[in-house]
């Protein structure tokens, strides 16, 4: 090895170690190929540990049956509303502390972190009331045969009852994120991630003492891990060493700031409730053809999580870059930001997308054998891997609008490729044409290839730029 690779491969671990540690370099000033790199590694690595969850609990919960598989599928698809409001008020977040630390005013951050955090808690209790108290007959509704429900009612009710944590959750992370912390929302999601991973077993099977409660001790291993990492993120918050800190200054309620907050949200939650409400129909659609094909499904779904969660790290990384340097008054270094990152997550998606176009089979094996199940996961897989390019880039576009405070315009893109093409488009093939399946996921693929194309045209017009935050 020559002198200059080893220099090379020198300075580039110490930018690994410095992206994992923690940086405390100014993100509105680093050359912009550093910044991405010591933003994307951590946010890419807390966003493989966000798809652990996806895949963990399925993991576990698929040698339980067919049945289980289809209760947790049911459920996350209505649990997407939760997801979906707690990322929009992380948007928000993201837009307005990104722009406050960009502007050199970290107080103001920390003021626009509490209210977040306030509102999100405000929004969880009136999830978790009628959720805890309903799931039986939220399971029926859905689609799930009576004793489906009978069986796995616990699971939607501990989801729904401890979703504050969920919300929480992704709130602070946004707070670090945006702040240039992204090693502390790393190591967040690690922590919650090791719990779960030790819990879930336990509870699901049983050990020693320990009794076997089934698909209800997958919920409460999930909740419990992401309580446990909130209360972390508390005393990083109160007590840690970060760029936003919250003491007694900032723990009151700032009515300016809640009003420009839930505006923001507005955009951000409508943005994510239009996604998701499509997939909630979605999967009452597949449910018609079954519970072996909703389980094959509902597993492929969770691999490609899997693998997309890290390019949705990869975006985050773009939407801070946007806020902060907009807040610095560097409009043309924001743009850059997002075009460099949008290359960088085509490529590594691309890589992706080779994988589980060639081993679809393999991937759904790892989870169950039923042969019918198997099928229909593989037949998911292969027609979703074939968007992945599209996805990358387009996910990387969405988060440089919203990291810009603008969350309408995706949220306008959305309700046109989602409402007004995917749902139609997937009752037309699956139902009225009879592709069943395969006919759902050629709508998905081409509703997203479809908001990739239209993001990319509005971005290039540059009106995000003007947003005030």
């Amino acid at each position: 090895m020559n002198l200059k690779n080893k220099i090379s491969i020198q300075s580039l671990w110490a930018d690994v170690k410095e992206a994992i540690a923690g940086s405390e370099r100014d993100f509105t000033t680093t050359s912009l190929g550093k910044a991405i790199f010591l933003l994307a590694v951590p946010m890419i690595l807390e966003m493989m540990m966000e798809s652990v969850f996806a895949v963990v609990d399925i993991f576990f919960v698929s040698r339980l049956g067919s049945d289980a598989v289809a209760t947790v599928g049911i459920t996350e698809s209505v649990m997407t509303i939760v997801y979906a409001v707690g990322i929009g008020l992380s948007t928000a977040t993201t837009a307005i502390v990104s722009r406050r630390v960009g502007e050199k005013e970290p107080r103001k951050a920390g003021n626009a972190a509490f209210q977040a955090i306030l509102v999100g808690a405000v929004f969880s209790f009136i999830v978790a009331i009628p959720g805890f108290v309903f799931a039986k007959e939220f399971l029926m509704l859905m689609g799930a045969s009576e004793e489906m429900a009978a069986e796995g009612f616990y699971y939607p009710m501990v989801m729904f009852g401890g979703n504050l944590v969920i919300m929480l959750l992704f709130i602070i992370n946004a707070v670090f994120r945006s702040s240039g912390d992204a090693a502390i929302s790393m190591r967040v999601l690690w922590l919650a991630n090791i719990i779960n991973l030790i819990l879930d077993p336990l509870l699901i099977f049983g050990w020693g003492p320990i009794p076997a409660l089934g698909i209800k001790g997958a919920a409460i291993a999930t909740t419990t891990g992401r309580g446990i990492a909130v209360l972390y993120q508390f005393y990083l918050l109160f007590k840690g060493n970060g760029r936003i800190h919250l003491d007694i200054r900032n723990l009151s309620v700032r009515l300016k700031v809640m009003v420009k907050l839930l505006r923001l949200s507005i955009g951000g939650i409508f943005q994510y409730l239009i996604a998701t409400s499509s997939w909630i129909i979605l999967v009452r659609m597949i449910s018609v053809f079954g519970a072996d094909v909703l389980a094959g499904y509902t597993i492929a779904i969770r691999i490609i999580i899997f693998a997309l969660l890290p390019s949705w790290g990869l975006s985050n990384a773009a939407a801070t870059l946007v806020g902060q340097n907009l807040g610095a008054d560097k409009p043309d270094r924001a743009e850059r930001s997002v075009w460099i990152t949008g290359s960088v997550n085509v490529v590594m998606m691309s890589a992706i997308c080779v994988i589980i176009l060639l081993i679809p089979e393999r991937l759904v094996l790892l989870f169950i054998q039923d042969p019918g199940v198997v099928q229909s996961g593989v037949t998911t897989l292969q027609w979703m891997g074939t968007g992945f390019i599209f996805y990358a880039l387009g996910m990387v576009v969405v988060q440089g609008f919203n990291g810009s405070g603008d969350t309408l315009t995706p949220t306008k893109i959305n309700l046109v490729c989602f409402w007004m093409i995917e749902i139609p488009l997937a009752y037309l093939l699956s139902i009225q044409w009879h592709y069943d399946l395969a006919g759902v996921c050629m709508a998905i693929v081409i509703s997203e290839s479809l908001l990739t194309i239209i993001g990319v045209a509005i971005f290039k017009q540059g009106k995000w730029k003007l947003r005030k935050v």
